[in-house]
């Protein structure tokens, strides 16, 4: 839990945390690959100027629930500077935010598209755009501490929803150790570090669009985490 108590000081920690992560340039591959797709850019978004940097965190400071995923898309967070945004996964995600009560709308296209999130936080594991979305392990425990410190940081939180594999095995790091560990699933449920965490299939596009992953599946993990916080 936070060491500060107070709402204001929590706040303006997690201002500075998410200034510090803003300016991160610990992994040179990851560096040199998120700047090199905001200069190159995709044709679509050729007219558009890409954000290139780390993404922070996102949404309600006072949230019960934290959803995490494994890193920003190239052209998605990479491109528009918030998590999960400007991508088909956001997509997903934020819809079914919005189905279930978390979200004011049910897209999120731009940092000033008037996006609102209540009762939850959205994060990744790793805060820099990877190759292939694919972080090395160097790279997750790089990044790892922030995620850490952005935890703590949001007292309230009592449910962590994991995005796929990496994220459980990120939030196990971040909260654990834990004997015997928990095997990862959607809908799985363990307890950890004094939080809950709930498994939940990626929404990307390779379990959406093949069935994997359906839209009454993701409500299902939203409207549990809002039963278990």
């Amino acid at each position: 839990m936070a060491s500060c108590t107070s709402r204001p000081e929590r706040l303006a920690r997690l201002e500075a945390l998410e200034a510090r992560i803003v300016d991160c340039r610990l992994c040179p591959r990851l560096v040199a690959w998120r700047e090199e797709v905001a200069q190159v850019k995709r044709a679509s978004f050729a007219g558009e100027t890409y954000w290139g940097r780390p993404v922070p965190g996102y949404g309600d400071p006072d949230a019960r629930v934290l959803v995490l995923g494994l890193a920003p898309a190239a052209h998605g967070a990479n491109r528009t500077g918030r998590v999960f945004t400007g991508d088909r996964s956001g997509d997903w995600l934020f819809a079914s935010l919005h189905r279930t009560g978390f979200a004011s709308q049910a897209t999120s296209v731009s940092v000033d598209d008037g996006l609102e999130l209540t009762d939850v936080w959205v994060a990744a594991a790793v805060r820099c755009a990877p190759p292939a979305n694919k972080p090395t392990p160097v790279e997750r425990d790089t990044c790892l501490p922030y995620a850490r410190e952005e935890v703590e940081l949001l007292a309230n939180v009592r449910v962590v929803v994991c995005l796929g594999a990496f994220a459980w095995d990120a939030a196990l790091r971040i909260l654990g150790p834990v004997r015997p560990r928990p095997k990862f699933g959607h809908l799985a449920e363990a307890a950890v570090g004094g939080r809950l965490l709930l498994g939940s299939y990626h929404p990307s596009q390779q379990n959406t669009f093949t069935g994997v992953l359906t839209e009454p599946m993701t409500d299902a993990v939203f409207r549990r985490a809002r039963e278990l916080a």
